[in-house]
């Protein structure tokens, strides 16, 4: 799995001009599955985003995470993350799961963050979505579970 997280003063995500999913502070996630990725992989990407020490302290350094600031998650699905521009001038999604197995690890990877407490709001899955947010600082980071 592979998930693009930028930390969030507010974001939200629209399917048809209708706004599916909000949150006030905290991180939107882009989150992307790949062929072989399993619910181990969407378990340590869940932890390690949840736990990142990403936001300030009150010395204003990066010392603290978004379970310790209270913060939520805007979560949407991305297939375009396993996009492979390596020839040509169009993306191949080969690597990109299908969407059934695609949407059953993104629904767990979002309930593993209910479970920790985290306020989840999601966009809809295999839709155009229009998203927008305030990305604070910037801050934007990609992590990959392959690398754990």
């Amino acid at each position: 799995m592979r998930a693009v997280i930028q930390r969030a003063e507010n974001a939200s995500v629209s399917v048809s001009e209708n706004v599916v999913g909000e949150i006030e502070f905290g991180l939107v996630v882009l989150l992307g599955v790949t062929h072989d990725d399993t619910l181990e992989d969407a378990k340590y990407l869940a932890n390690k985003i949840i736990n990142l020490r990403i936001f300030e302290d009150d010395s204003r350094k990066m010392n603290v995470s978004l379970k310790d600031v209270g913060g939520s998650i805007l979560s949407i699905s991305q297939f375009t993350l396993y996009g492979d521009c390596k020839k040509g001038r169009r993306p191949n999604f080969m690597n990109a799961a299908k969407p059934e197995p695609a949407n059953e690890l993104y629904k767990h990877f979002n309930s593993l963050l209910q479970v920790e407490g985290i306020n989840v709001q999601t966009g809809q899955f295999g839709e155009m979505m229009d998203v927008k947010l305030t990305n604070v600082g910037p801050m934007t980071l990609i992590l990959d579970s392959f690398e754990k």
